[in-house]
């Protein structure tokens, strides 16, 4: 025990190591000096930042009338940056700060405030878009609680724009917040829509003002994206976003296509549906069951029937949406997939697959089976060619002949540009175009960097 202390004594006696321990000590006390000093800088930020807040009393926002919305109108107040910035960091982290810089500068407009609309505004907001226009004529009732973003039991009876204007103001002072409590028509339009958006969103229920939203867009080339029906869908996984024209099983969707069809417009119109078929049915408004009915409808006299809406599915709709804006704004490059839940679309690809190389080949079976080649058709190509970017009669194929068949090593065609492929002698890389070569490519070396992870 007292060569044990005598060790330690003379351990600590050397001035060697009393000289490290008064540097790892002064280190030490530094570094807490520093992470405390900007702890409590931050903490003073915060607090200011609150204080800002609270001095803005929100009774006294207002909503705007359309003939107030100027162009390029920004909030002036002054925030400090580095907040805003740790308040994003996530999104930064992954958008990049040029992606999140671009959030930051961008006007998206949203044309309904329910349960699509609330939950889309309230995601572009938290996930840095600069400047949002909200326009919806209606009022928050105590049955749209169930699926409302921000709503609360004292919002029954105030404009919705109202709510989610002052809820964001809590969370996001440094945004431009434009609520236009007005109905949507196509005569008023040019003014409700001026301002040049970076996106639209149509979040409307009605299928009239639905269409001369979209045909107003369509005709003066403003990007819009728009939900079709989440009411009476329960399944989430079902959820899709598309083109117009490839949609199928939403009853809304359906509609819309024809009539748009009908005004010259086929295509060119982003939209998120359901592929979903609904089994419940429209209910009457059975007002016995609902004391003071009457105080909680939209408009004096007002009665409808009552469509069955699951509060989650509105709220994928309009997630969905948001993420789709804010991917597309900040240079994130998504491919949405055109349709899923497509077992029959698979197992027909590949027999047709299986019976190509079996015909030029001379093979029993092939590496692959339908879920692989549902994976090769959706995942890596997008359900188009990879000469064309058609979707119209497709099918699989070797790329290039001297090497064996699997997911590297097959691409989408449709079924003309295959037959043409199958006379091909030479390699397919001295055939086709420097586009074509540099898409396989490209594509193939995606498959191969997340094979590792399947």
């Amino acid at each position: 025990m007292n060569s044990f202390t005598n060790f330690i004594y003379s351990f600590l006696s050397n001035i060697r190591v009393q000289f490290a321990l008064t540097a790892f000590g002064a280190t030490i006390a530094t570094g807490f000096t520093i992470f405390s000093y900007q702890s409590f800088q931050r903490q003073a930020r915060t607090k200011a930042l609150k204080k800002g807040i609270a001095s803005k009393p929100f009774n006294k926002l207002k909503s705007r009338n359309t003939e107030q919305v100027s162009n390029g109108e920004t909030n002036t107040d002054t925030f400090d940056e580095s907040l805003i910035n740790e308040q994003l960091a996530r999104n930064i982290a992954f958008l990049g700060k040029e992606g999140v810089n671009r959030l930051r500068k961008s006007f998206v407009i949203i044309v309904g405030a329910g349960g699509v609309g609330s939950w889309a505004a309230l995601m572009l907001i938290r996930s840095g878009v600069q400047h949002v226009r909200i326009i919806d004529f209606d009022q928050v009732t105590l049955s749209s609680l169930n699926r409302h973003a921000v709503a609360t039991h004292a919002d029954i009876g105030r404009p919705k724009v109202i709510a989610l204007q002052e809820n964001f103001k809590r969370f996001a002072p440094w945004t431009t917040i434009e609520p236009i409590i007005e109905l949507f028509t196509k005569e008023i339009a040019s003014r409700l829509l001026k301002g040049n958006p970076d996106f639209i969103i149509d979040a409307i229920d009605n299928i009239d003002t639905k269409i001369d939203l979209l045909k107003y867009c369509c005709d003066n080339e403003l990007p819009i994206i728009s939900s079709m029906g989440a009411g009476a869908k329960a399944d989430p996984s079902r959820v899709q976003i598309s083109d117009i024209s490839q949609t199928f099983e939403d009853p809304l969707a359906r509609v819309v296509r024809r009539r748009l069809k009908k005004l010259g417009v086929d295509s060119g119109i982003t939209v998120v549906y359901s592929t979903e078929k609904p089994n419940v049915k429209l209910l009457p408004l059975e007002e016995s069951q609902i004391q003071n009915a009457s105080d909680y409808a939209i408009l004096p006299d007002f009665r409808s029937r009552i469509l069955p809406v699951l509060g989650t599915l509105p709220a994928i709709f309009g997630m969905s949406i948001a993420t789709y804006i804010i991917t597309s704004i900040a240079g994130y490059h998504i491919e949405p997939l055109a349709n899923k839940n497509r077992e029959g679309l698979y197992v027909r690809m590949y027999r047709d697959l299986l019976n190509r190389e079996r015909r030029i080949y001379n093979t029993k079976s092939i590496p692959l089976d339908a879920r692989e080649v549902g994976y090769i058709f959706d995942e890596i190509w997008r359900s188009k060619s990879g000469i064309s970017g058609s979707n119209e009669k497709t099918t699989l194929i070797r790329w290039k002949k001297d090497l064996p068949l699997s997911s590297q090593n097959c691409v989408v065609m449709t079924k003309a540009e295959a037959e043409i492929h199958e006379k091909i002698t030479e390699d397919p890389e001295n055939y086709y175009s420097s586009e074509i070569i540099k898409l396989v490519k490209k594509r193939f070396q995606e498959e191969k960097e997340i094979s590792i992870f399947r």
